[in-house]
């Protein structure tokens, strides 16, 4: 499948805030209760359409355990976009925002578009942060806001579309230089070029930015 675009993704925020089932849901329109633990980094991928063009999201889920954030901050160098999660229903997870913030600032692309989601509004009546709240976390941080659930897939679509329609936007908008692939954006070829990626598909074009 040949695509216009290819933009890297990471996933980030506290362990249990569903990170992994945001990333299932989206790639496999399916919701897995029990997950086992984020161990490093998994991977996802997906084609999407972005205004006409076809666009491939590379998204890495990352651990949410302190443990692993040294691994972690490896791959928030070279991605264009960022999932950054909390948990409605945990109001820790929601202040150690400005943590995770202020560790994407530091070692991702400057440029890097972040959209903050807080999962799991379908337990909305066990709610420990206001809409309002995050809203303004958003406003203040300059970052895109959606509240979504993994469980019933309520705008977990619009969280990955919507970030990549402002990153879209700032390749339009001369933000991004593509050229460079730090920027985690790489472009596309308009044809299969029969190199294997290292997720496993075959004859992709391209392989993993890095």
């Amino acid at each position: 499948m040949s695509y216009d675009y290819l933009y890297k993704y990471i996933i980030i925020g506290d362990t249990g805030v569903g990170k992994s089932c945001l990333l299932l849901q989206f790639t496999d329109k399916r919701f897995q209760p029990v997950h086992d633990l984020t161990i490093g980094v998994e991977f996802g991928a997906r084609m999407v359409s972005i205004h006409g063009r076809p666009v491939k999201l590379q998204i890495w889920d990352t651990a949410g355990q302190e443990s692993f954030r040294s691994i972690t901050r490896s791959y928030y160098r070279g991605a264009a976009g960022a999932l950054l999660v909390y948990d409605i229903t945990r109001r820790e997870t929601f202040n150690h925002l400005a943590g995770w913030l202020e560790d994407a600032r530091q070692h991702a692309n400057p440029n890097m578009t972040i959209m903050l989601v807080g999962n799991k509004s379908d337990l909305s009546h066990r709610r420990a942060v206001s809409k309002e709240e995050g809203e303004q976390f958003a406003k203040e941080n300059d970052l895109l806001f959606l509240e979504a659930s993994a469980r019933t897939s309520q705008n977990v679509e619009e969280a990955f579309l919507k970030t990549a329609e402002k990153i879209l936007q700032k390749i339009q908008e001369g933000v991004f230089d593509v050229s460079n692939e730090s920027s985690g954006i790489k472009v596309g070829y308009g044809r299969p070029q029969g190199t294997g990626a290292r997720d496993g598909t075959v004859a992709q074009s391209g392989g993993c930015c890095s």
